[in-house]
């Protein structure tokens, strides 16, 4: 049967897709529908077609599913902001560990995935420490503030999200009443006039101190002063400032920002950590959440004060420096000066002196950093953006050959395919742990492990102990007696293939097929200059060279 746009159709729901959208077939004809839930009949209107495909709208539920709850929020079928509230949720558990296995599977080829329990949240509503309101007006012409329905820019009006903490309607609340009892355009996206665009509000989860943060369309907002004096009657009120937009574009935030009272951050932290954020800072959105991903990432990194890690796309220093407190020393990479400058502030914050930060891509300052200057790393945490690394920085990342590599991802189709990139050039999927950051959402956090891959196989050879030069045996050494000198003596890790490498260099014979590769032209690590010296000096202590 050939369905059409405005057909209706019965569905029983048996799948939901990676938006959360429920799955449903007519006749062999697949539906996609947005507020479904597995186990829903449900009736659902064709609003685009498709050979053997479409898309439907939810028209009536004719049978809820026994995992369909009521929604908290009254607005969460127009809202773009919750997919699945109406979901119960130990099934959005459910959804989100098979959306990471599934990603993994059909994009990183993995099978026998070894994936941890996803670890859930205890609080479930009212857990974003940070949200950005578009200001407009409705179709009466009343100044309204909310959040943009789902792929549009039509302001749903909401001041109390359900996600979002108590102090954001106080808030706007204050805001919007300033902007009518003098005059105020918010701003139109259509002609470009109008003075407000957003409503930026931090909270500190842990310290109660709140930020507000004005994105105009302009240098200032008439009547500052009493706008400060109405905010400041907000308990935890610390920081107020101005960020300047002009440009006819959806980009939030622009690059300048003026203080208009208190600080231009406010403090919070993270396990024993503390952070200063600033309006422009990245800083997670569930702190509480953020607490254990961070754990588990440390956990994974399995550091012992002996390893030296680089931090890539570190933001303002928030995993650098819970790694900092296990590691010898830690680099981190993020392209945004001011996040830097964070980092590097966060860091005398906390009297951890065994960091440093580097302005710039990632994927120029590692290889930069590695060939130029010889640097190295027992181990790799990588937190990239939705569309994960770079080629070149993975690249980079083999040709270091750190010992293991920690993979942050907040996209696991993109964690997926750069997983397969690494794993096919020497590591290993070593753990894999979903981490809810992001309740009542489609979206999931996840940490994973690699490590270096191990030999499989051994062989059994018999030695004829007459034959050997019992002198000469007396005087080397084995390459593990070798790495357990750099270790002790130098606090550095070394590999065979290192070892392998400088002995070439120092004209000690080495196995002819000694740690070759497998396969053709491949780009074999390089010993870094500060590891060469250490194997050098351990030679020499063994009598060597």
């Amino acid at each position: 049967m050939e369905f059409r746009k405005n057909d209706l159709v019965t569905l029983e729901i048996e799948d939901c897709g990676i938006d959360g959208e429920g799955i449903g077939k007519a006749d062999g004809f697949t539906v996609f529908v947005k507020d479904a839930v597995i186990g829903d009949t449900v009736t659902a209107k064709i609003i685009k077609a498709k050979k053997n495909y479409g898309y439907g709208r939810l028209m009536e539920v004719l049978k809820p599913s026994p995992y369909r709850v009521e929604p908290k929020c009254e607005f969460a079928r127009q809202c773009g902001g919750c997919q699945l509230q109406a979901l119960s949720y130990d099934q959005q558990l459910v959804f989100k560990t098979n959306k990471v296995k599934g990603h993994l599977e059909r994009i990183g080829g993995f099978t026998d995935i070894p994936m941890e329990p996803i670890i859930g949240m205890d609080e479930l509503f009212h857990y974003r420490n940070k949200a950005q309101f578009p200001v407009g007006r409705n179709k009466e012409g009343k100044i309204v503030t909310g959040f943009y329905a789902g792929r549009t820019h039509n302001i749903i009006e909401n001041r109390d999200c359900a996600l979002g903490v108590a102090e954001n309607k106080e808030v706007l609340d204050r805001v919007i009443a300033h902007m009518e009892k003098y005059g105020i355009e918010p701003y139109n996206e259509a002609t470009g006039k109008g003075l407000v665009r957003h409503v930026l509000i931090r909270y500190g989860y842990f310290t109660k101190e709140v930020m507000v943060c004005l994105i105009l369309n302009g240098n200032k907002i008439p009547k500052e002063e009493q706008l400060v004096k109405s905010l400041c009657e907000i308990p935890g009120m610390t920081s107020i400032t101005i960020n300047v937009n002009k440009k006819h574009s959806n980009v939030i935030l622009g690059e300048e920002i003026r203080l208009l009272w208190g600080q231009e951050y406010i403090t919070d932290r993270i396990g024993d950590i503390s952070y200063q954020i600033s309006p422009l800072s990245f800083y997670q959105v569930n702190p509480m959440q953020t607490q254990k991903l961070y754990a588990k990432a440390l956990e994974y990194a399995d550091l012992h004060g002996q390893e030296t890690v680089w931090d890539l796309y570190c933001g303002i220093g928030t995993i650098s420096l819970f790694l900092a407190q296990k590691a010898k020393f830690v680099r981190g990479v993020e392209i945004v000066p001011a996040a830097i400058e964070n980092a590097k502030e966060n860091a005398k914050l906390n009297g951890l002196e065994n960091t440093e930060f580097f302005v710039g891509k990632a994927e120029e300052v590692l290889p930069r950093e590695y060939k130029k200057n010889g640097v190295y790393a027992d181990v790799i945490v990588v937190d990239p953006p939705r569309k994960g690394c770079d080629e070149t920085l993975l690249e980079t990342m083999i040709e270091m050959n750190p010992e293991r590599i920690v993979y942050v991802s907040c996209d696991s189709a993109t964690l997926a395919r750069d997983l397969k990139y690494l794993c096919a050039r020497g590591y290993e999927l070593r753990k894999v742990c979903p981490v809810d950051q992001f309740g009542m959402t489609v979206h999931v956090e996840t940490v994973v492990l690699l490590s270096q891959q191990k030999p499989d196989d051994t062989i059994e050879i018999d030695l004829d102990l007459d034959e050997l030069d019992a002198t000469s045996a007396e005087t080397k050494a084995t390459y593990q007696e070798i790495k357990d000198y750099v270790l002790k003596e130098f606090g550095l890790k070394v590999s065979n293939l290192y070892i392998s490498q400088i002995k070439r260099k120092c004209g000690i014979e080495v196995g002819e097929n000694y740690n070759l590769p497998k396969t053709e032209n491949p780009k074999v690590p390089q010993c870094p200059k500060e590891k060469e010296d250490a194997i050098k000096a351990a030679l020499k202590y063994f009598a060597m060279i």
